[in-house]
């Protein structure tokens, strides 16, 4: 095991050991399962509907296409590729909270990708509007934060595959929105130039 990977792992076990709470287990438990954090994403979407307006129906698969995009690069490319095994099944004594037995890889962390995407896109689309787009902002960004650290905290993912996971996430997010003004500014602008000159 390299420098880098040791200090990975000594990091690794000093945040799944040295938080270690009843409380903070119940909490890591409820971020980490998509199953039960759902509503947290159906709310997120409606405040999009509803300070955005019919724009929401543009910006809103915006955020599935950021998702599908990371969630494909960190569990369909980047895990087949490093085949980097999971602290819970490379050491010992691990805190293990959940089933992990259906995934061996660890690199990089999918939730952590997803996660981000979504708090990056809300920040560039919220950030720079009312205080409560900015409110919305921080608690997204603040979620999108413990949801990345439970899996650290439930034993399945290294700090390293988490940084990974966020670095996708910030990259996914800044590919769909460029993307995206790109579209509007050379497609969606010239053609409402283009019809008020033929008006």
């Amino acid at each position: 095991m390299g420098g880098l990977e040791q200090a990975d792992a000594w990091l690794f076990q000093l945040l799944n050991h040295g938080l270690a709470h009843p409380a903070l287990d119940d909490l890591m438990l409820f971020l980490t399962s998509p199953k039960h954090s759902a509503h947290i994403l159906v709310l997120l979407a409606l405040f999009i509907l509803v300070r955005k307006g019919k724009n929401a129906f543009f910006v809103i698969p915006l955020f599935l296409f950021a998702v599908g995009i990371t969630d494909y690069t960190a569990s369909g490319i980047m895990k087949p590729l490093f085949h980097r095994i999971r602290p819970c099944f490379a050491l010992e004594g691990v805190r293990l909270l959940v089933d992990q037995s259906h995934s061996s890889w660890s690199f990089a962390s999918s939730h952590a990708a997803n996660s981000t995407a979504i708090a990056g896109l809300v920040w560039l689309f919220f950030w720079r509007g009312d205080t409560v787009d900015k409110v919305f902002t921080v608690v997204v960004i603040a979620y999108a934060s413990m949801v990345a650290f439970s899996r650290i905290y439930i034993g399945v993912h290294y700090p390293g595959d988490v940084l990974g996971g966020i670095v996708i996430g910030i990259a996914g997010a800044a590919l769909i929105y460029t993307a995206f003004a790109w579209f509007v500014k050379n497609v969606v602008h010239r053609r409402a130039m283009q019809n008020g000159r033929v008006e």
